[in-house]
């Protein structure tokens, strides 16, 4: 497929930090997509929390089932927008590499925990993770990937005006121009985020009985989409009515979004990812009519799912695992693995971001095995 001229073209990427020779069967973009597939921190997001704190079903979302949903989702968007798919994929398949575990709990105990050495933020993280953490090549540490991808991971929901530590160190080692917007293929990633959590957080709740589909219908994208999907299938049984909407809610929002870019692209014109970069606000984006209904579906999930008072306890345990595990090893680093143990730096904030390391890195379920551990060895 022929790029756009707004594309972000790989023959012209600003490159690796570590030169390598190029591959004969795949262009530089496409090699990075690979690259995060195979790599360790990519695996581990099978066992890592998307929204429910160790969910017990088979069929909750995980963060890597979320990735991969919201790339299928990227990558239509990219394809019809004429940017490059490779690239969108592998800023959606990264973009929640740095969580840690158990989710948005497990992310604000560890920021707590290390607050006096920086903080820690999930973002932040996975560009240290690409660039620092990951260990796949004898030569140099991380995936070495081109500066597109490690651009539009950091700023693809808009520049960044203050950067935390971890973000700010991989600005300093690739000067990812953090005050301008990103490629449109980052921006692409963000808004198919949105759009894979809105409807699939949906069904999982749904799923859950964290709220039922009487209540859900308040809300009026949502009650639309019911009506419709009854017209047409009166007789289906309720899983397949929610299956019907989740699948009509996404390729509504996909449509909204690939109009109103078009729009916005006419507008602008522009000749170059440059110009993309250099404009004045988001290019990929739900239209205003859009915008109000997908945050008045987010409110109602954030009210009724991500703060339902009967995951309170496990949100409790959560906060509780990630605050001791973290309490302990700083008492006594000897309790880390070895091969950390002897990477421990001397000096602060090294050493409390080298615990946070390791504790961001964890599954949800090794976390618990490694609690109980240290419980049982005093």
């Amino acid at each position: 497929m022929s790029l756009a001229s707004y594309a972000s073209d790989p023959s012209q990427s600003r490159g690796r930090k570590y030169a390598e020779e190029p591959s004969a069967l795949r262009d530089a973009f496409d090699r990075d997509r690979d690259r995060i597939v195979h790599s360790a921190a990519f695996r581990r997001l099978k066992h890592k929390t998307q929204v429910f704190v160790m969910p017990d079903g088979d069929h909750y979302r995980t963060r890597l089932t979320h990735s991969l949903e919201v790339a299928q989702i990227g990558r239509v968007l990219a394809r019809a927008l004429g940017v490059h798919e490779g690239l969108t994929e592998a800023i959606c398949l990264a973009h929640d590499l740095g969580h840690p575990p158990f989710g948005h709990e497990g992310e604000a105990a560890l920021a707590d925990a290390v607050r006096e050495a920086g903080g820690f933020d999930h973002n932040g993280h996975t560009l240290r993770i690409l660039t620092v953490l990951e260990r796949s090549y004898a030569r140099h540490p991380g995936l070495n990937l081109s500066w597109e991808v490690l651009e539009g991971l950091a700023k693809h929901n808009g520049p960044v005006e203050s950067a935390g530590w971890a973000l700010a160190e991989a600005d300093r080692e690739h000067d990812l121009d953090l005050a301008t917007h990103s490629g449109l293929e980052a921006q692409v990633a963000a808004i198919a985020d949105d759009i894979a959590y809105d409807n699939h957080d949906f069904e999982d709740g749904l799923r859950a009985q964290m709220f039922g589909l009487e209540a859900a219908i308040d809300v009026r994208f949502v009650r639309d989409n019911f009506r419709m999907v009854q017209q047409r299938y009166p007789d289906a049984p309720r899983d397949i009515v929610i299956a019907e909407m989740k699948r009509r809610q996404i390729g509504l929002m996909v449509e909204d979004v690939l109009a109103e870019t078009r729009r916005r692209l006419a507008d602008l014109n522009p000749r170059s990812v440059e110009d993309v970069r250099s404009a004045q606000r988001q290019i990929v984006a739900f239209s205003e009519g859009m915008y109000a209904e997908e945050r008045e579906m987010k409110r109602f999930l954030y009210a009724s799912m991500y703060h339902h008072p009967g995951a309170a306890s496990a949100r409790e345990a959560a906060r509780a695992t990630i605050s001791e595990i973290h309490e302990e090893i700083s008492r006594d680093p000897k309790r880390l693995p070895k091969e950390w143990e002897r990477a421990m730096p001397a000096d602060e904030p090294d050493r409390s971001r080298h615990i946070a390391d390791f504790i961001a890195g964890m599954t949800d379920r090794f976390a618990q095995r490694f609690l109980h551990e240290l419980q049982l060895t005093p």
